[in-house]
């Protein structure tokens, strides 16, 4: 078990999407974003299923800096509850997660 983490979160937009993922990686809280366009999403709210054009984020991060960055994310984020769910990695190549723990820094 390491102390790196996967987290994902869906947006509305392309544009909010690269918005979010900027701010992230910008602030030190991620040290990559993937964007994955056109995802479709269903889901039910208020009562009603859903069904939503999305964008997925996955985002890389430390277990340090999740919670730090689970605050910005709702911030920046355009909906009521956005999704914010952290898997924990693993294992994984030793300087991929090396290159993670350089690039995160919660404190900035």
């Amino acid at each position: 078990m390491t102390d790196k983490r996967v987290v994902l979160t869906t947006c509305a937009s392309a544009e909010e999407a690269r918005h979010i993922a900027h701010e992230l990686v910008n602030r030190r809280l991620a040290a990559c974003v993937n964007i994955v366009s056109q995802v479709e999403s269903m889901y039910r709210w208020k009562d009603e299923v859903e069904t939503a054009a999305e964008c997925l984020l996955i985002i890389k991060t430390t277990a340090a800096a999740f919670q730090q960055l689970r605050g910005v994310l709702e911030g920046l984020h355009s909906y009521d509850v956005p999704e914010c769910i952290s898997i924990p990695i693993d294992e994984g190549s030793a300087s991929y997660l090396d290159w993670i723990a350089g690039s995160v820094d919660a404190q900035k």
